[in-house]
Parts: structure tokens; sequence; C-alpha cells
């Protein structure tokens, strides 16, 4: 059954175009192609940088939070409560006043006790800014190693600045070593990053997260194993661009310094808005979508890569939101403190 299942998931009408065969794209005459099985290294090199992750936040991004004036903090212990560890659970983290006091006449407490034992064991949940500081350093050294290696392996690419390049010959084009080694330091880390979310600090996007490291993974192994290496790498740099800027304002914003932290966020907010409300929708989906067309018939897997680039442009679309939503707010609350100071500093001079 296993064996069915594989030859029909494995059918070339999926993945390739029409008159194409898996034969086409063996290996020959010194020219390596894709090969699905590239992908099962992505899983232990996932492992392995959880584990070079550790010894950074341990040795580097520790020392440097330090650096920066921020200390592990040492919070209160609270003294074990079957009763009121149960309401917190199963109940609410915030309990009313008739809560409180329902919970102080059960356990023998008086109120005050019981609204400390609550306010202490919701401090105990909250993320201390070392951990937040760690996990932000540790993404921005990623995504800056990232960025720079993919600008290393594409700005001698023809396909970067001639689109029509990233067609010309496909899908017989030959995988070059910088190519796997960028796809596959991609998703290994996309892997490290899925494995480590019951550990890592759970935010309000949580879902969103979840949503993007997912597709993130499913189209980079869609996009190997269909061979459309040229527009992955495009994507991929695009996308990972702003990250930089982001987990570098996130660091300053843990540290306290929240002037450097706005001007950060600001020109993360710019190369987020160019690159992926311009540059991804005008230049990468008009190459996926619309340059094909002129050279194929459209067929199974041009339509599911869309698909998936659609679904990955929803999600820009989702946090372009969230950010101006928080522009917006840092601008008029600036104007509003700036105009309030003019009409004090008018006020006392009238």
């Amino acid at each position: 059954m296993f064996q069915t299942f594989k030859e029909w998931f494995w059918l070339e009408r999926f993945w390739l175009p029409p008159t194409i065969k898996w034969s086409d794209l063996e290996d020959h005459d010194g020219l390596i192609f894709v090969k699905p099985s590239h992908l099962y290294m992505t899983i232990p090199y996932a492992f392995v940088l959880i584990i070079i992750r550790h010894f950074f936040q341990k040795f580097i991004a520790s020392p440097l939070a330090k650096t920066f004036g921020i200390k592990e903090e040492v919070r209160k212990k609270i003294i074990p409560n079957s009763v009121l560890e149960n309401f917190f659970k199963h109940s609410t983290k915030k309990p009313s006043q008739t809560d409180i006091y329902g919970l102080a006449k059960k356990c023998n407490l008086t109120e005050r006790q019981v609204e400390r034992w609550f306010r202490r064991r919701q401090n105990q949940d909250r993320p201390c800014r070392m951990k937040k500081f760690q996990e932000s350093c540790w993404r921005f050294t990623f995504y800056l190693i990232v960025t720079i290696a993919g600008i290393a392996f594409l700005y001698d690419k023809p396909w970067v600045y001639d689109l029509w390049e990233v067609w010309k010959g496909y899908p017989r084009q030959p995988l070059l070593p910088s190519q796997y080694w960028y796809y596959i330091l991609e998703m290994s880390f996309y892997w490290s990053l899925l494995f480590s979310l019951g550990s890592d600090i759970k935010r309000k996007d949580f879902l969103a997260n979840v949503i993007h490291h997912l597709a993130a993974v499913s189209l980079m192994s869609f996009s190997w194993c269909a061979n459309y290496i040229r527009s992955g790498t495009l994507v991929m740099i695009v996308h990972d661009v702003a990250d930089i800027w982001l987990e570098s304002a996130k660091m300053f914003s843990y540290a306290g310094w929240k002037q450097t932290c706005n001007t950060l966020f600001f020109i993360f907010s710019t190369v987020f808005l160019i690159s992926r409300l311009i540059i991804f929708p005008f230049w990468i989906l008009y190459c996926t979508l619309i340059l094909p067309l002129h050279y194929l018939q459209p067929f199974f897997s041009y339509i599911f890569l869309n698909l998936q680039l659609m679904v990955l442009q929803v999600l820009n679309l989702y946090w372009s939101y969230l950010i101006l939503k928080m522009l917006k707010r840092s601008i008029f609350t600036k104007f509003s403190i700036c105009v309030s100071r003019i009409i004090e500093k008018l006020t006392n001079e009238v």
C-alpha cells in the first residue's frame, strides 16, 4: 500500500511540466540535479542548529545582554497550593474579587495573601527580558549570516537581473553548490524554529508564526522537488532582508535603548513594506505567475507553487497591517506629546 501511494505521489504530472520525466533530471556529464532525498539532511541539521543556538545563547547572547545592562530576574517563589494552582490553570489567571473571597475561605488564607499568590504566579509565567534578548540575538545573527550568504550566492547570477533567466531551460536546470547550501540552511533553520516552539516565548502572533514556519518549510520543500530553485532563492532573499532589522530593534528594546529601537523599527518597517508589498508581489509573483506561461502550459506544480506564494503574501499583508498600526500609534503618540509640550510652553509664556 505504501509503495502504491509513493508511486502515485511522485507521478510526473504532479511535479513536472508535460512531456518531462524524472529520468530527464538524472545526474549526467558532471551536472547534478535536485533530488527529494537531499531534504532528509535538513532534519539532523535542524538539531545541529538547536545545539549551536543553546551554546550561542549561553556564551554569546547572555554576556552581550549583561553588557547592555540586562540582568537575570530573580522572582519570588510562591508557596505551593494545589487549590490555587488548580484554579489558576483551569479557571482563570485573574480571579474576580468574589473568586478571591471564596478561595481565601477555602484555603484558610487572607484575601491579601490570595491576591499576592496570584500576582507572583502570573509573574512566573511572564518571560524575562534575558530570554527575550537571547532569542532575538540568535535570530538576528542567523538572519544576518544567511542574508550575507544569500547576497554572495546570488550577486553574479543572471536571473537576479533578468527574470526571464529564471525559466530558461526549466526544468533541466542543474543544481549549484551555493543553491544547495542556501536551501539546506534556510530549511534547517525553519525546522529548528518549529521544533523549539514549545520552549520559545509564546507571543501574540504565535498562530501566525506557526503557519508561517509551516508554509515556509512546505514551500521550500515543494520548490526543491519541482526544481523551482532559481525563483526559490529570490523568494528567500526578499523575505530575509527585513528580519535583520526587526530582531535588532527587539534587542535594543529589551536593553532599554528606546531611541535606537525606534530608529531600527522604522528602518525595518520601510524595508518590510518595500520588500513584501512591492518587490514580492510585483517582481517575484510576476516572475512565478506570468512569465512561465510564455514557456509552458499551466500544470499542477505551477498552480500549487503560486497558491503557496499567495498564502505567504496574505501573511505579509497581515503583518503589514500590524506594522502600520504600530507606526500610526507611535507617530500619533509622539505628535500628541509634542503638541502638549508646545501648548504647555505657550501657556507658561502667556
